[in-house]
């Protein structure tokens, strides 16, 4: 039982950290991630740590919602734990993420932390006065595209996304299920200043295993287990995606337009970019599809968008050097398939 909050997230990760518990003794993996499903009945997972845009990709106009922060992949398929979501309100647009935009306006939903004129009493989406960390909380069935039964096939596609303030990883590029693994464990993104207290003004990494690091009673070992073991059993397409910077780091570059973002899992899901060729990206041993319909053929070639090419590989080696920092905390718990995964 928790009493005596108004923050929502406390009691909805309590009851994610319950789960994570019980639930991978019964060989079900319990997972930090959105679903949803498209018109054939094909499903797909998004992994993100908080602002990778976890939320609004997944809320895609043209596949049904199953579920958007924590779900349950067993024998049968996967399913929902929550039957609502717990979106981030700060700055939402109308033209980019209309769905959840909507939400904030209906009757039932929950804002927390979220600017009001009390004159006019109109929202302010913008305003982080309080925190940047505003949250509408709103039942699923706010949403037009859903799943109701909040469950779904085993997956055809898992992305993981990383919002890198960097800017070194490519937007899209194709994982094996070793390389998967590797970034299920790490569960990486990074932060800005602006977006969190305490931030100087460079960008810093952050690692939190599989997503969801402060929900996991377990060892890591054990969630990386069935996630390898899922994973080869139903053989779904992994993705790394880096809905962070391009053509420079954070104060240099800009952010990757998430129209940009969304053409890509767009092409991924429906086959297109297993149609076109790729490259073998050197730092992260990352396959990198070199076209994608409705997206800039150059930004797929983060070392070429850089204005200093030899800045861009500084950079890269350090973030690749950060990786293996990070997973020196698993070396132990893992086979040599997986260490081999790592940065170069």
């Amino acid at each position: 039982m928790i009493g005596g909050t108004s923050y929502a997230g406390e009691i909805k990760k309590s009851v994610f950290t319950i789960l994570n518990y019980y639930l991978p003794q019964k060989e079900v993996l319990s997972m930090h991630c959105s679903a949803n499903q498209g018109k054939h009945g094909d499903t797909a997972l998004f992994f993100g740590l908080s602002g990778t845009g976890k939320t609004s990709l997944s809320a895609d106009p043209e596949r049904k919602l199953i579920g958007d922060d924590e779900h349950g992949w067993g024998h049968d398929g996967i399913f929902n734990f929550e039957g609502g979501c717990y979106a981030k309100a700060i700055r939402l647009s109308p033209t980019a993420e209309p769905e959840i935009y909507e939400c904030t306006r209906k009757f039932g939903t929950i804002l927390e932390n979220v600017g009001i004129d009390l004159a006019s009493r109109r929202l302010d989406l913008d305003d982080a006065s309080l925190t940047e960390n505003t949250r509408a909380a709103y039942p699923i069935t706010h949403l037009h595209n859903i799943v109701r039964a909040g469950v779904g096939v085993h997956p055809q596609h898992i992305f993981m996304l990383a919002c890198d303030a960097f800017g070194v990883l490519p937007p899209i590029a194709r994982l094996t299920p070793e390389q998967a693994t590797y970034h299920f464990l790490s569960g990486y993104t990074a932060k800005v200043a602006g977006t969190e207290r305490g931030l100087g003004k460079e960008p810093q990494a952050t690692f939190s295993t599989c997503f969801g690091a402060p929900f996991l009673p377990m060892p890591p070992a054990v969630y990386a287990h069935l996630f390898r073991e899922m994973v080869t059993r139903h053989q779904p397409t992994c993705w790394l995606v880096n809905t962070g910077w391009t053509r420079g780091p954070f104060g240099v570059g800009h952010r990757i337009e998430i129209a940009h973002s969304r053409a890509l899992l767009r092409a991924a899901m429906s086959g297109e970019l297993d149609q076109v060729k790729t490259y073998h990206e050197p730092f992260f041993g990352l396959t990198v599809p070199t076209k994608c319909p409705g997206v800039p053929d150059d930004i797929l070639f983060p070392e070429k968008v850089w204005a200093d090419r030899g800045s861009y590989e500084k950079v890269a080696r350090e973030l690749a050097g950060r990786f293996r920092e990070n997973f020196t905390q698993y070396e132990g718990s893992v086979d040599q398939a997986i260490l081999a995964a790592s940065p170069k």
